[in-house]
């Protein structure tokens, strides 16, 4: 599997730049690379998106975002029955991988207007979680240190239909409601009991997360 050397941590300016992970000059698409890390968050190379995923799965760099409205709600969104990574799914607001050298931040942020049409009024870090997690639907593997992003949005979702297919504002109990009624992604449920400290903290306890 394709392995590009690299140190450093995210955002050293020695490490790879998004446009060796986007469309090339001449308008034909490059292949996508993620960031491969040690158990400690720290970069030790590249790796193409889908080599990365395959089984036992290496580990790598992800983020994940939960915007919640006003009232509490989360917003949740169905992922388009086009991906080639647990199509058809509910999972969190969004959640995706940072270019080489990308800052997970600024790559949570990219990903929220590129999917959702959505730029939160406040976004803030809520943590790390390092998570190994097969989906038994594609066998592919999501080995993954994750940067957590918890924060408000009040405009409505515009979703882009190649990524989103559905989207939801839920309460604790329409959650609950959700996970018993339908499929959810595989790593939903770690990343959402990860972030639950900085997301009570956000909501307050009228929320009820």
């Amino acid at each position: 599997m394709p392995i590009s050397p690299a140190t450093g941590r995210p955002g050293d300016p020695a490490s790879t730049g998004p446009s060796s992970a986007g469309p090339s000059s001449n308008g034909s698409s490059a292949p996508i690379l993620l960031e491969l890390v040690d158990e400690g968050g720290v970069t030790i190379g590249t790796a193409e998106k889908l080599s990365a995923h395959l089984a036992p799965g290496r580990l790598h760099r992800a983020f994940s975002v939960f915007l919640f409205d006003d009232e509490g709600r989360l917003l949740m969104q169905r992922r388009a029955l086009g991906k080639y990574h647990s199509p058809g799914v509910w999972s969190n607001t969004c959640c995706g991988h940072p270019y080489p050298g990308e800052q997970p931040f600024v790559a949570a942020t990219r990903r929220t207007a590129e999917e959702l049409g959505l730029a939160p009024v406040l976004l803030r870090e809520a943590g790390t979680v390092r998570y190994n997690h097969p989906d038994p639907a594609s066998g592919l593997v999501e080995q993954e240190y994750n940067h957590l992003f918890v924060g408000l949005v009040r405009a409505e979702p515009r979703p882009d239909p190649e990524e989103v297919c559905d989207t939801a504002f839920v309460t604790p109990d329409g959650l609950a409601e959700l996970r018993e009624g339908t499929t959810l992604s595989a790593w939903f449920g770690t990343v959402l009991d990860a972030a639950l400290p900085a997301v009570r903290e956000l909501t307050g306890p009228s929320a009820g997360w």
